[in-house]
């Protein structure tokens, strides 16, 4: 039985990021999601899992001359250039859970329209000690404990990428089972986390629940 679904829409801050409300009719929770990047260096994610290719080359079409993404993992930073034409890794990809820092070097706004499935079910994925770049599996934006479940434990640390112009970090931490402030997370958002210890980022999420 078919049933009617409707992709998440949220209000996104300062620097003009927006989510777009498709509807349609699948068993799964399908449409699309408009970020607009301004000139200079943000912080975001892959909020829908494009079943075709999660591939970089396809997520970002259109990109500007030297437009770049910088993916952090355990052997350091990965980046990958939009360059004559081309990408220096066609075959890097960005999934959702996965956070990037990308460099849009003008001479205008760069608007990304990500486009896939809202997963569902029992999602997770591993967050490992040290430092890593997050986001939530789901375009939901909220409390970042509260509402998208991450996993805080005494010790950890999450840092936010001002959007708003100032290009610094707002941090957050938790001690004593709670946080100093719990931050709140957009839409297509990605951030720093610091963990004492690995974990996993684990939930269940349902559209129409």
């Amino acid at each position: 039985m078919r049933t009617k679904a409707l992709l998440l829409t949220a209000a996104i801050g300062a620097v003009g990021l927006s989510s777009a409300m498709a509807q349609v009719y699948s068993v799964n929770a399908v449409g699309f999601v408009n970020v607009d990047l301004p000139v200079g260096f943000w912080i975001i994610s892959n909020p829908l899992n494009n079943t075709t290719s999660n591939k970089i080359a396809d997520l970002f079409k259109g990109a500007p001359e030297a437009f770049t993404v910088y993916k952090y993992g355990a052997s350091g930073w990965v980046i990958n250039s939009y360059e004559l034409g081309q990408w220096t890794d066609e075959a890097a990809t960005l999934v959702p859970g996965e956070g990037a820092f990308v460099s849009n070097p003008g001479p205008a706004v760069f608007k990304v329209t990500f486009v896939g499935e809202v997963k569902q079910g029992n999602l997770s994925h591993a967050i490992p000690a040290g430092l890593s770049l997050q986001s939530s599996e789901v375009p939901q934006a909220g409390k970042l404990s509260t509402d998208l479940k991450f996993p805080a434990v005494d010790d950890d640390v999450v840092y936010r990428y001002d959007r708003g112009g100032i290009k610094g970090y707002s941090i957050f931490s938790v001690s004593f089972g709670a946080w100093d402030t719990e931050p709140t997370v957009d839409v297509a958002e990605g951030y720093w986390v610091s963990k004492a210890a690995a974990g996993t980022w684990a939930r269940t999420f349902n559209v129409n629940q």
